[in-house]
């Protein structure tokens, strides 16, 4: 067995770890004492959206908080556009009756100029949602269901920690698997055969866990309470029916006055799919779904979507992806290692066929809530569904090419 010697890449750079995938490496900031409108605005704002207080709240605010933070440390300003995120989402969606169109300029100028200082749009996207948006019970222990809770909520309640903390668990546990998929591609680099079916194996058991993690949603998370009461908060202003023209931000100098269009929080702006995807090879039609997949990724910070494009680009002699190319040509001759590759796959498609399961349940058989919260249309502004169906499709072909 040959040994590689090839440069392991530092996941550091790309913001990411073994141990906590795209998680932070730190335990995100909760309280910003720096900052106590803040603060407050963090504390308080559950409670005032269940009064349906909280936009007459942000209009007897005359400063919600400076426009600039004046702080160099990148986990407080992750914080911070954290409840602004949260607050502006709040404020939108209060009430579906009468969406607001305008967000005023207490909250638009400093989430804008946040927004441009973090490399991602002014929306409440996945990473403020779930990747920055929890903290454990008790921190020598793993980051874990039941050991962990949320920072920020828009009403509270089980159902909605519940949603967003399987999401951080899955988070945690792809970091083994998408570090293996890293060393499976540098053994490939070295021709090191073995060394490639260890890794697609530790990446399969990691596959694994994230599946079972996903699994356990119906648990304490009710379909009816999901659609009814934590899934209106998250909606964007792009191709959204409640929101013809867009969003206006009150005050922010550099768009003067012009409605602004973004897509709402949606899993697929978690970077644990596509670059599963980009390292198994697996691709996607070039049609309406890929472009959507590939605007996502304005939505990722940024360090992540560098990730996906440094799997994407790790090619073979034929411009094939690497490891695919490398364990197709050995498909008869080493059939372990196409079996550990197809079992990846196929633990991919199972995550796919789950979750396109939950998307039927919680969302497309719901009753229809009218504009504000369609069931025909994602957060994200899209015929989920159908995307869904073909994302799954197109990874249960790709064994059969």
């Amino acid at each position: 067995m040959k040994h590689a010697t090839a440069d392991v890449l530092d996941l550091t750079q790309f913001d990411m770890s073994e141990e906590r995938g795209f998680l932070p490496d730190h335990d995100p900031v909760e309280c910003l004492a720096s900052y106590p409108a803040l603060d407050h605005l963090r504390t308080e704002l559950p409670k005032l959206l269940a009064a349906r207080r909280f936009r007459h709240w942000v209009h007897e605010q005359e400063t919600m908080m400076p426009a600039e933070l004046h702080h160099d440390d990148p986990e407080t300003y992750r914080a911070a556009f954290r409840v602004l995120s949260f607050a502006a989402h709040a404020y939108v969606w209060e009430d579906p009756d009468d969406v607001a169109q305008r967000l005023p300029a207490a909250l638009a100028i400093p989430w804008w100029n946040m927004a441009k200082k973090l490399g991602r749009p002014p929306v409440l996207s996945y990473a403020s949602y779930a990747l920055d948006n929890w903290r454990r019970f008790d921190r020598t222990k793993p980051i874990v269901l039941d050991n962990i809770v949320l920072i920020q909520n828009f009403l509270g309640g089980l159902d909605e920690e519940w949603f967003v903390l399987i999401h951080v668990d899955i988070e945690a546990k792809a970091g083994s698997a998408l570090a293996g998929l890293v060393h499976a591609q540098e053994a490939v680099a070295e021709d090191d055969v073995d060394e490639v079916t260890t890794q697609l194996h530790a990446v399969a058991a990691a596959q694994e866990a994230m599946c079972q993690t996903l699994d356990r949603m119906p648990d304490r998370c009710d379909p009816y309470i999901y659609y009814q009461r934590v899934r209106p908060y998250i909606h964007g202003s792009k191709d959204n029916p409640a929101l013809p023209n867009g969003l206006v931000y009150e005050g922010v100098e550099e768009i003067q006055g012009q409605p602004q269009k973004f897509r709402g929080e949606t899993g697929a702006q978690s970077s644990i799919i596509p670059s599963l995807d980009a390292a198994f090879g697996v691709g996607h039609a070039d049609d309406p779904l890929t472009h959507y997949l590939n605007e996502m990724r304005q939505y990722m910070p940024p360090q992540h979507r560098a990730f996906i494009e440094y799997l994407e680009a790790r090619k073979d002699d034929q411009g094939r992806p690497l490891l695919w190319g490398y364990v197709r040509d050995r498909k008869e001759k080493e059939p372990t290692l196409w079996k550990a590759y197809c079992q990846g796959v196929q633990l991919l498609t199972r995550f796919r066929a789950t979750h396109i399961e939950y998307a039927g349940a919680y969302i497309h058989h719901q009753k229809d809530r009218g504009l504000s919260n369609s069931n025909a249309v994602g957060t994200g502004g899209t015929p989920f569904m159908d995307y869904l169906k073909k994302h799954l499709e197109e990874t249960q072909r790709f064994l059969e090419n």
